[in-house]
């Protein structure tokens, strides 16, 4: 028997009718493609690239031992180096990969024991569809199957690497395979790891250890958070959201209530606010909370980079795209997608915003193919949108797409009830953080925090804590380990200053006068956030900019 004359009609044993299905004498079972290409993705999420590329190359190892080991006896070779040289014409019988030997004057310098052209590898084309191009070669239970194979042929271990790869934007996969030493001078030491059991368990153990320290983390918090006061939203409080205060009570009730609804949300309020973790909050309580959450800075890089990062890129889309790239649309597929930032969008890009939220599909940049994509959209800004619609610089249509419930986080002034909860939340995790054991904070500490404005919102007081812990000589926080807090007192806020400057009341302005005079203050007041404004003055934000539009022959209003 030659190698080149293996047929699958003679190797492969079925009945019409269904049942046990034999290839080479031994059970075997068909298999989907993408069915295997899930497994890996499985694999991945759960134990990271690094563990699941050696356990699917160890797997890969055992099918090629085994295969190897069955077939030397069962088959009537015409002599043993034909035995050895099947490996590759089963890997093509098997439908793995499409297996075509190097011609001489092409082979690698050295030459290795074993070398060969893979095309129509199934596992590039399922590593490129769940997550695009990667960093290393992917072809893992392929490049196992083949040292198993050679290693058993051979009676000694051999161990074959990809020097190419589809998976990796490389035009074809292109396999070596030599001993040990071979290898190593030939550039692929780190590859050796993923064959031997330690490397697989020693992931598995910096796996266990990462829960095992979160575990103790959760642990320290509930203690550090220990406090009977029946109005504690513990649930919340494990995700980071303190909410003693109304407002943040409403706030969550209402986030909880619209989680499960698959809506798009806009989450408003000021810099600092915490509205990711709001984002983070909705993305829990969610259908979606086993899918993906990504967050992404639309402020934070230019325009086009921006596109290329939400929906991808085709290689040669543009200068510097060497391989094809999946965007955060797509790499959030069945899960939450966050744009934080939204009022930043450029136009052109807000309007293919409107175009994903409108059809569910996405094209990357330099193709036309459109791509389907389920994704749950929410969106954050600490701008004014609606008065940026007016402006021209926000798309109405897509301000109305993204806010069909609106969640508004108030700044921390305005809860002065959660400062406190919240400080000593904060102390509890920068003291686990930092390495320090700290028993709360002081009385003259406590009304330091009181007293300020926090105009930064929670990350400024995040980080006064930090601050405080790290420099702290006692068990207590004190006022003298905060950073320097102005008081209350020493900054009124704009609209207890423009009372103080306004002229005497006279007994002959109408109520119209009065009115405007008010909401030109509870405006300036609000930092001109039109929506922060209505809501301070009891009014729809429609209505207050009717009444401002009446104003625009007063200067400052508007």
């Amino acid at each position: 028997m030659l190698a080149a004359n293996l047929a699958l009609d003679e190797l492969l044993d079925f009945q019409p009718d269904g049942g046990i299905l034999r290839f080479a004498g031994q059970r075997a079972l068909l298999l989907d493609a993408v069915a295997l290409g899930l497994l890996r993705k499985e694999l991945v999420e759960l134990l990271g690239f690094d563990a699941a590329r050696g356990a699917m190359t160890r797997f890969g190892y055992a099918h090629g031992w085994r295969t190897a080991e069955n077939l030397e006896h069962s088959l009537p070779w015409t002599s043993r180096d034909e035995w050895r040289r099947a490996g590759g014409r089963l890997h093509r019988l098997q439908g793995m990969v499409t297996f075509e030997p190097v011609h001489p004057s092409k082979l690698s310098s050295p030459p290795g024991l074993a070398e060969a052209i893979w095309r129509d590898s199934y596992e590039a084309e399922q590593h490129l569809l769940h997550f695009g191009d990667h960093e290393q070669p992917v072809c893992w239970s392929l490049c196992g199957f083949a040292s198993g194979y050679l290693s058993r042929a051979h009676g000694r271990p051999i161990f074959c690497v990809e020097t190419q790869c589809r998976g990796r934007g490389d035009a074809l996969c292109r396999m070596w395979g030599d001993a040990r030493d071979a290898v190593v001078e030939h550039g692929h030491a780190d590859a050796l790891a993923y064959f031997e059991q330690q490397g697989l368990d020693d992931s598995l153990l910096r796996v266990r250890g990462i829960l095992r320290k979160l575990e103790s983390k959760l642990r320290a918090r509930r203690r550090a958070l220990d406090d009977h006061d029946d109005l504690v939203d513990a649930e919340a409080e494990a995700a980071g959201l303190v909410a003693r205060s109304p407002m943040m009570r409403t706030l969550l009730d209402l986030a909880r209530r619209v989680a499960p609804v698959d809506s798009t949300l806009l989450i408003t309020g000021p810099t600092g606010a915490g509205k990711e973790r709001v984002a983070h909050f909705v993305h829990d309580h969610s259908a979606r909370v086993g899918g993906p959450f990504i967050a992404i800075n639309c402020a934070a890089m230019p325009e086009q980079l921006l596109e290329s990062e939400l929906f991808g890129h085709t290689k040669g889309a543009f200068t510097g795209a060497t391989r094809d790239r999946i965007g955060l649309f797509e790499a959030a597929h069945t899960g939450t997608l966050l744009l934080d930032e939204i009022g930043e969008l450029a136009p052109a890009t807000q309007t293919r915003l409107l175009r994903v939220l409108q059809e569910r599909e996405v094209r990357r940049i330099g193709e036309n193919l459109p791509r389907s994509v389920d994704v749950r959209i929410l969106a954050a800004t600490h701008r004014d949108l609606l008065a940026d619609v007016e402006s021209g610089r926000f798309r109405e249509d897509l301000y109305y797409r993204l806010r069909v419930v609106e969640l508004h986080v108030p700044p921390l002034r305005d809860r002065p009830e959660d400062i406190l909860p919240l400080s000593r939340s904060l102390l509890a995790s920068a003291g686990t953080r930092l390495g320090r054991t700290l028993d709360g904070l002081a009385p003259g500490a406590c009304e330091a925090l009181l007293a300020h404005t926090w105009p930064g919102n929670v990350r400024e007081l995040q980080n006064a804590i930090e601050h405080a812990v790290a420099l702290a000589r006692g068990r207590m926080v004190e006022a003298k380990d905060l950073p320097q807090l102005e008081r209350r007192a020493a900054r009124p806020r704009a609209s207890e200053a423009q009372v103080r400057a306004s002229p005497e009341p006279q007994p002959d302005r109408t109520l119209a006068e009065v009115e405007r005079e008010h909401i030109q203050s509870v405006l300036s007041a609000s930092g001109n956030n039109k929506t922060e404004a209505a809501r301070r003055l009891g009014i729809g934000t429609a209505t207050l900019f009717r009444r401002l539009r009446q104003y625009r022959n007063l200067e400052g209003i508007g």
